[in-house]
Order: C-alpha cells, then structure tokens, then sequence
C-alpha cells in the first residue's frame, strides 16, 4: 500500500471514529440527526502544524510540507529568486539587443547586395552566417548557466531548511515528512510548513550572512529541473536563423 493511501486511510478512520463517537453522544444526551454533535472537551482542530499551545508541532508520525512555498515565502527565498530574477532579465535584454543588431546589420548587407560583387557578396554573407552562430552558442550557454544557477539555488533554500524540518520532526515524534503535492488528502494540522519558514526566518534572515552563493556556479549541477515549477532559462533567440542568400 502507497504512503499516500496510507494516509488516506488514517484520515477516513479518524473521520468516522468521530462521528460514531458523536452519535453516541447525541443517543446519551440529546438527538443529533446528523451525527455531528462536538464531543466533551475536544476543541477545534488547528491549523497549519502548531500544537495547541502555538509553540511547536502537533504530535504525528506523519507530517506535511509545501516545498515550493518554503522557496517563494521564505526572506531567504524571497531574496535568492529576487536575484535569480534580475539575472535572467539582464540576459532576456542583452539577448533582445543582440537580435535587434543582428536584424539591423542584416538589412544593411540586403541593401549593399546590389552593389557588391557576388563573391563580395557571399563572402559578407558567409561572415554574417558565423557571427549569427557564435552570437547563438553564446547566449545558449548562458541560458543553460542560469537554468543550472536556478536549481542550484532553490537547492540551497531548502538544504538550508532541514535542520528546522529534522527538529518539528523531533518534536512531533513523526518518522515520515510527506510533500503535500504527493499526498491525496492530508489535514492541515499536519502541515508544518508556516512553522518551517518561520524558524528558518528566525534562523538566518533573509540569508545574506550565509558563507557560500546560491547563484556562484556549480560545476556538478546538471542543467536540467529536478522538480515541477522551476524557473525555465529567458529566451536566448537569435534572429536571424541565416544570412540573406546569395
């Protein structure tokens, strides 16, 4: 059986061992059709991870969290996608001013043709072709760094959140902690993830003491996400595909 139906399956009982201990209730003390009557001395549920004195977690051997949130809600997300954003606008905009020259110095070779020799011609041509090439390649590899420099950031946000994960997991005596997205149907009294970003806040702050970048290169990190939801590389296009023919 899958963890997600396990948990499924824990949340159903709980679920109807409360409304048969209701209907009980309801026969001692009153009718209640439908079988929803609060039992004594059980307050209501509470929200997001926190235990009833709002110092810690609830005890579970299950927890939740939503990774992505501890990213984009984080001070120290906020900061780091604050940066990665600005990256990938300063390469969107030397990639658009690029493609901008190249249409411009292509217009300028279309209009000389007539008055060039063809082997002129084609040799100017040929020229245009290459730098067309180098110009792509170069703002390809770029596009490909900064895909690497964003999921070796969104890494580093969440490496630097598992020491606060491993302690509510502690304190809650929970031996699984389950990302919400893969689970069918969770309480939100399980959820710890407004409890992880407060402590990791409370930690290092929006992270600017930290010792290592999250956005210095890492010549291990592979190109491609890892996950759903990963800031894809700007558009790096290069206009025009080919020089004017001859």
């Amino acid at each position: 059986m899958g963890i997600g139906r396990a948990v499924l399956g824990v949340c159903l009982g709980l679920g109807l061992a409360a409304g048969a201990a209701a209907q009980q209730q309801g026969q001692g003390g009153g009718s209640d059709p439908t079988g929803l009557m609060p039992m004594q001395g059980v307050g209501p549920l509470r929200s997001e991870g926190t235990s009833e004195d709002g110092g810690g977690p609830v005890r579970s051997p299950i927890l939740t969290i939503e990774r992505e949130r501890v990213i984009d809600e984080s001070a120290y997300g906020r900061r780091v996608l604050s940066e990665i954003e600005a990256e990938g606008n300063a390469i969107a905009a030397e990639s658009e001013r690029i493609s901008e020259e190249l249409r411009e110095e292509e217009l300028a070779l279309t209009e000389a043709r007539d008055r060039m020799e063809p082997a002129a011609f084609r040799e100017a041509a040929q020229d245009f072709n290459e730098k067309v090439g180098r110009l792509r390649a170069q703002q390809d590899q770029k596009a490909q760094e900064f895909t690497a420099h964003t999921e070796q950031a969104r890494r580093a946000i969440l490496a630097a959140a598992e020491p606060m994960m491993t302690d509510i997991m502690r304190e809650a005596g929970a031996a699984v902690l389950l990302d919400r997205r893969q689970t069918i149907f969770s309480l939100d009294v399980t959820d710890v993830t407004d409890l992880v970003i407060e402590r990791l806040d409370q930690r290092i702050g929006d992270g600017s003491d930290l010792d290592t970048a999250p956005l210095e290169a890492d010549p291990d990190a592979s190109a491609e996400p890892e996950d759903e939801g990963l800031d894809g590389a700007p558009d790096v296009s290069i206009f025009p595909e080919t020089a004017p023919e001859d």
